[in-house]
């Protein structure tokens, strides 16, 4: 090779060398902010009745406290009269109810895990992502979802019976057997080594109570304001006001609250396994205006700002600034803990995460300008966590909540906050907070609740991934509490493949054996009275479905309204026995109820009525003066909204004055007119 050959070679080589090496210097380096925060948390969105709750870590089962952000390892148990919601995605819901025992074994960006040892389990997935898998556990097999659809549950101790509805499809994989199909409309009931398909049953109460609540939750009008992503979308419909504001756009106005209110003043911390202290809130819209956005002061009011809406929200435990000690005037002595929601613009500083990511101003899943003491600056510029040293919202009046370090997450803030703060000597936390967790900081809500029998907690499901371990459990916390739950190690079987070769079972052969069920009546025509329910033929897995009451033709296109969210105290003549089809396992919670009231009359459907809980002295009702901007929920020219919409849609809270929201005749002039 000749001398200008070689000389050229290396200069060619000089040249991409730096070339090769680029891409794993920009790897090495801080994580990026589309990659953040991390994993979206399944939410605890509805308790009705006793449900428990329990962490690793905890001294004993708690009540369960909605707005819980559930971490691997936790565990729900409800009894006799209860019933449970998480949230885990946008447009899909898991849901139990009766003496169900329900653990989040597991959690990865495309994987989620969950397992039941005892009870009834619905999967309402209206969506589910391309290449996202839902794993369902039962002590006779593991149940694998990867597309839409309506999926059920029900366990006991001898066997364990699945059922897809609407287009549903599913994998299972008993623990001694190869993985089998299961397809649309089908019922699989799994008892020992025995695997025996049937058509889906009818639906039931409970299976149309989850229809009538996934229904609603998807008509949320809030969701035109955020991202696709946000859970509890629905609940700010109920709890508040949007307007727009010419320096923020659109906002969202709570209502009711008490005089002196703030953000993150009506909750407590606990401490996440994966993210750290993580707030909690006791508002029943208490999600997403924690966990995304930020909080601004305008013409009187607090108001939750989202910002512009991005394409990816991104979650985070809290957004709120944290101060040390200086600052606060109390009269005797001991550290204290203070913080501050954060306002338009301003970046969290992370107290969680890995080297590299804690500590370090970041706005992952903030669409909006950033400011840095009261500053915009530029979205290229690198910010250093020492040079923010002033918060927008500290200068409103009680915005500024502070506690004893030893309360700070092992009791509700309202019962342990500090009044007075001299907000001149704040001094910004700029890395981990210095505060060690204790038993009663892995749980939200204090006092007892109902344990699961031990029978339950003992029984070991199938699964084809390991159980989450228990290495989020701070060092020492467990010292400190006593071991009251032992979840025994699964029988891992293979996974599934996506297609599986097993086909479903045969189904038992056609005619009048226990097995099959008869043919249903035709359904009625639109507006008619329904026929009542055929008589079921008594045999295995027979289901017992109630007959529907007359449809009257003003009525005929509403939604029907799911019994546990009413809460009215109306109470109709019990149905006749003749209307009713038997069912043998398990018997819906209504049905239930109504065997075992004695005094008043039972319900077709639903439960007894509940009082309203009480409303504070102090709550400032929105009437009372003008809310900032202009409404942002307006109706089109010569368009009406319709009468008595709210009471159509299930789940809704009752509203009206007496809930510390204006009715129709005590909204403000200039609000009437927008309607």
């Amino acid at each position: 090779m000749s001398t200008h050959a070689r000389w050229l070679m290396a200069v060619l080589l000089a040249l991409a060398l730096p070339l090769d090496i680029a891409p794993s210097a920009r790897a090495a380096g801080p994580t990026s902010e589309s990659q953040a925060i991390g994993r979206t948390p399944p939410r605890l969105s509805y308790t009705d009745g006793q449900v428990s709750f329990w962490r690793p870590g905890a001294q004993d089962w708690a009540p369960a406290q909605i707005n819980t952000p559930l971490a691997p390892g936790d565990e729900l148990y409800t009894a006799n009269q209860g019933d449970v919601e998480l949230q885990v995605g946008t447009r899909a819901f898991v849901r139990t109810w009766g003496d169900t025992q329900l653990g989040l074994a597991n959690q990865e960006p495309d994987f989620v895990q969950f397992k039941v040892t005892s009870g009834h389990v619905s999967l309402d997935l209206r969506s589910v992502d391309p290449g996202h898998t839902v794993e369902l556990d039962t002590p006779h097999g593991a149940f694998t979802i990867e597309q839409p659809g309506y999926y059920r549950a029900d366990v006991t101790q001898d066997q364990t019976s699945f059922v897809t509805r609407r287009g549903g499809r599913a994998s299972m994989t008993p623990a001694g057997g190869p993985a089998v199909a299961i397809e649309p409309s089908e019922e699989v009931v799994l008892q020992g080594a025995t695997v025996q398909s049937y058509v889906a049953p009818d639906l039931d109460t409970w299976d149309r109570w989850n229809y009538a609540r996934s229904d609603h939750l998807q008509e949320a009008v809030s969701a035109r304001y955020l991202p696709p992503n946000v859970y509890g979308v629905d609940d700010l419909d109920h709890y508040g006001n949007w307007r727009v504001v010419p320096s923020y756009g659109s906002v969202w106005v709570p209502e009711a609250v008490p005089t002196g209110w703030a953000p993150y003043s009506t909750g407590r911390w606990i401490h996440d396994p994966y993210y750290g202290w993580t707030w909690v809130d006791t508002a029943p819209w208490g999600w997403a205006p924690y966990h995304y956005g930020r909080w601004v002061f305008v013409g009187g009011f607090w108001a939750w700002a989202p910002g512009p809406v991005v394409v990816r929200p991104v979650y985070a435990p809290a957004l709120v600034a944290f101060f040390g000690a200086p600052g606060i005037s109390v009269s005797i002595g001991g550290p204290v803990v203070s913080w501050v929601a954060l306002s338009w613009g301003e970046p969290v500083v992370p107290w969680w995460g890995a080297a590299g990511f804690i500590g370090e101003p970041r706005w992952a899943g903030w669409g909006g300008p950033r400011v840095v003491n009261n500053t915009v600056i530029n979205r290229t510029t690198v910010v250093n966590v020492t040079n923010i040293t002033t918060y927008n919202n500290v200068s409103v009046q009680n915005s500024v909540v502070a506690v004893h370090q030893d309360h700070f997450g092992g009791r509700p803030v309202e019962g342990a906050r500090i009044a007075q703060v001299d907000v001149r000597r704040l001094e910004p936390v700029r890395g981990p907070l210095q505060v060690k967790p204790d038993a009663a900081s892995f749980v939200a809500a204090g006092g007892r609740a109902v344990r699961p029998p031990e029978a339950v907690l003992a029984r070991p499901v199938v699964a084809t991934r390991p159980l989450a371990s228990r290495e989020g459990v701070p060092h020492g916390a467990a010292e400190r509490a006593p071991a009251l739950v032992t979840v025994p190690a699964p029988r891992i079987v293979p996974a599934p493949k996506a297609a599986p070769a097993e086909s479903a079972p045969p189904r038992p052969a056609f005619g009048p054996g226990e097995a099959e069920r008869r043919r249903s009546a035709a359904p009625p025509h639109f507006a008619t009275q329904r026929p009542e329910a055929t008589p079921a033929a008594p045999g295995n897995g027979a289901r017992r479905t109630e007959a529907a009451p007359p449809v009257p033709r003003e009525r005929a296109q509403e939604r029907p309204q799911p019994p546990s969210e009413r809460r009215k105290a109306e109470a109709g003549p019990p149905a006749p026995r003749e209307q009713v089809q038997e069912r043998s396992q398990p018997t819906p919670p209504a049905d239930r109820r109504k065997a075992n009231e004695s005094v008043s009359p039972p319900r077709t459907v639903g439960r007894p009525a509940a009082a309203p809980p009480p409303q504070r002295a102090e709550a400032q009702r929105p009437s009372m003066r003008q809310l900032p901007g202009e409404p942002a929920n307006r109706l089109s020219p010569g368009r009406a909204e319709m009468p008595g919409r709210a009471e159509m849609k299930p789940g809704r809270p009752e509203k009206g004055p007496e809930a510390g929201r204006p009715g129709p005749e005590s909204a403000p002039p200039h609000e009437k007119d927008q309607r």
